[in-house]
Order: C-alpha cells, then sequence, then structure tokens
C-alpha cells in the first residue's frame, strides 16, 4: 500500500505536462463573451440556400397527397 506521504507527489506528477508542451494563452472572460460578426459574413449565402430548401420543401409537401 502506498504511504500517505507519497501519494500527494505522485499526484501532482501525474498531472504535470511533458516538456515542451506549449498551454493556450489565457485571456479574460470578457473578451470571450463579446459577440462581434464575423467577417466576411457567411449570412448571404446561407440565407440563399436556406431560402432554396424552403422552396424545394414546400414544391415536395405540394406533391405529396
Amino acid at each position: 500500500m502506498l504511504r500517505p506521504a507519497l501519494i500527494l507527489p505522485l499526484a501532482l506528477a501525474a498531472c504535470s505536462a511533458a516538456p515542451g508542451v506549449d498551454f493556450p494563452n489565457l485571456v479574460p472572460a470578457e473578451t470571450l463573451l463579446v459577440e462581434e460578426p464575423l467577417s466576411p459574413s457567411p449570412a448571404p449565402g446561407l440565407e440563399a440556400r436556406a431560402e432554396a430548401l424552403r422552396a424545394r420543401a414546400e414544391a415536395l409537401r405540394a406533391e405529396t397527397p
């Protein structure tokens, strides 16, 4: 059985990163929660595609008795 004095060092060693591993940069949560528009905006292409899918769905519903 492991002695209680060895448990903490072993747990800390298991949680440590390998040498040379880069961690992501930490940023404030306020900057992550800001909703900025995407550039370029994908909305025009997506709206046209959605409208075409709606028209196709409507045509299929009209054919179904």
